[in-house]
Formats: C-alpha cells, sequence, structure tokens
C-alpha cells in the first residue's frame, strides 16, 4: 500500500472540488463562467479546503493487493477472522453472504479497501466470488474459505489497485485547553459565537442555543460539528441535559458565555481522561476527461 504525496492530495481534491462548482455554476450545461465568478468560487474552495485538511489531514493510499497477502499469511489473520465470525452472525446466513460481511470488516490497515463501495464490490470483491461453490456454514469452513476469497481480492487488487483517501483524527480537548488559558481568545470566539443568537429586549438569551453557538465555535477549538461524530454528540448531549439546556430559561449574555465556558471544560475534561478516534476512508473516483467541456471561461 503506497502513501501518495501532499501535492497529489491536493490535486485529486481540487479536482474533484473544481467539477463540483463548475456544476453549480452551469448546471451541468455548456455555459460560459466569468474569471471573476471563478475566481471566487475558486478562492473559498481553497481556503475551506486549508482549514479542512489542517484539522482532518487526508492521506491518500494505493491499496494494489500486498498489504492485504501479508494480512493474511501472517500471525494475526486466524484470530482476526474468528473474531469476526463470531461477530456476524451466520447461523442464518450463506457461507457467500458470512464472507462477504467478512470482509466488509477488514480495515484499510488491514489491506482492504471500502467494500461498501460498490465499485469495490463490483469489480474487487464479487469477481473474487465468481465461479465458487457454497458450503455449510461453519467455523472451520468459515476461515479455509474467506482466505482463498481473500487471496483473490488481493490478485484482484494487484490487477485493479484502488485509490483510498483515508483521514484520522483524535479528539482529545486539547484545543479548548489552549483557548481556555486565552481569555483574550476565548472571549472573541465567544463574541463571534454569539453574532446571530437572537435576545430578547432585555439582551437575554434562551439556553438553548448553547447547542448552537457550541457547534458554532466547535472547529476552532477542534471538536467536530454536532452530528459529524456520533461519541462526540454523545458527550455534548449528556453535558447539556445535566443544566437543562433545552428547558427554554431566558438567561444574561455573561450567564449564557459562563455556562458556554463551562460546558466547553467539562468536554475538555472528558477527552483528556478518553479521547474519541475517529477514522474514514473513501475511494477515489477520478472526475471523467468529458467533464472538462463543463469549463469556458469568458473575459
Amino acid at each position: 500500500m503506497d502513501h501518495q504525496s501532499g501535492d497529489g492530495i491536493w490535486k485529486l481534491t481540487l479536482f474533484r472540488n473544481v467539477f463540483q462548482v463548475l456544476k453549480e455554476f452551469t448546471h451541468g450545461k455548456q455555459q460560459k463562467v466569468s474569471k471573476t465568478g471563478l475566481k471566487e468560487a475558486l478562492s473559498d474552495i481553497l481556503l475551506g479546503m486549508a482549514a479542512g485538511l489542517k484539522r482532518d489531514p487526508i492521506v491518500i493510499l494505493r491499496m494494489d493487493g500486498e498489504d492485504l497477502l501479508e494480512f493474511i499469511n501472517g500471525p494475526s489473520y486466524e484470530a482476526e477472522m474468528v473474531s469476526i465470525f463470531s461477530q456476524i452472525g451466520c447461523e442464518d446466513a450463506s457461507l457467500r453472504d458470512c464472507i462477504t460481511k467478512a470482509l466488509e470488516k477488514l480495515t484499510v490497515d488491514q489491506g482492504m479497501p471500502p467494500s461498501s463501495d460498490s465499485w469495490v464490490m463490483r469489480n474487487i470483491v464479487e469477481p473474487a466470488l465468481e465461479s465458487w461453490d457454497d458450503k455449510p456454514v461453519s467455523q472451520e469452513t468459515f476461515l479455509e474459505e474467506s482466505k482463498k476469497v481473500a487471496k483473490r481480492v488481493a490478485q484482484n487488487l494487484k490487477e485493479e489497485p484502488v485509490i483510498v483517501a483515508h483521514s484520522e483524527n483524535t479528539f482529545d480537548g486539547s484545543g479548548i485547553k489552549r483557548l481556555l488559558s486565552n481569555k483574550f481568545e476565548l472571549d472573541k470566539l465567544l463574541n463571534v459565537g454569539l453574532e446571530n443568537v437572537p435576545k430578547d429586549r432585555n439582551g437575554k438569551i434562551s439556553k438553548e442555543y448553547l447547542r448552537v453557538v457550541l457547534d458554532v465555535v466547535a472547529p476552532s477549538v477542534g471538536l467536530p460539528q454536532i452530528g459529524a461524530v456520533e461519541q462526540m454528540d454523545k458527550v455534548v448531549a449528556d453535558l447539556l441535559n445535566r443544566i437543562d439546556a433545552d428547558d427554554g430559561k431566558m438567561i444574561k449574555e455573561d450567564e449564557f458565555k459562563k455556562l458556554l465556558t463551562e460546558i466547553m471544560g467539562s468536554i475538555m475534561l472528558q477527552l483528556e481522561g478518553n479521547p474519541i478516534s475517529v477514522s474514514s476512508n473513501s475511494v477515489v473516483h477520478e472526475p471523467l476527461p468529458s467533464s472538462l467541456s463543463l469549463l469556458q471561461a469568458s473575459t
């Protein structure tokens, strides 16, 4: 499995985002785009990409079956597959279905691209299962047959390597800790978060907006936005429930800021004790060259 250079990452990601912008500009039709409009759009893309890549670095992996073969022939393979067999529950399934589910459990670190991707399933996994007779399900049969299929998958990857964009991030509270140690930056961020929050005629704010403002400031303190990471959502929800954030009570702005700071401090302490690690893998499908015809820049 090869790691592609950062330059390659930018080219692939930029290439895909440019075509997305062109589709929005032209609605998928042959229409001209002004240089000024395109320049502004590309500037927004690059700034967004820079912020995103700083927060969640992306590694481009070329998966050619070598790592998968190494895993198959390694000492941990059998124990791992026994564990997977017990997890997927094959009592009422065919052996073919069991092996397919098992392949879905294998990770990029083990040399397996995400088989949830339709292209990988159609071109890598399904061909490995062709001309293969189904058999009664047992752990012994599963171990034997899954190994054969996995080797065919590795061969298919050798013939058609798969490019995977891999990212991983650990939320450990360090971003919040840095912010809380700098009162000036903390006050500035809280003011930004409160800019668009409605207040009553006495300048008070509903506690219901704690969740909203926390979501606004999240990227600046190294946290995912609400809905992005299930484990983080649970941490935030538990803390908000403890203070009855949804009771609709109106509080002064200073009290709102103090409460939000305390929530961030509690999140920091939880993450310091139990960091949350997440990773994602996406197969890179490059746009068709014919899409270039969408772009006709005008002066």
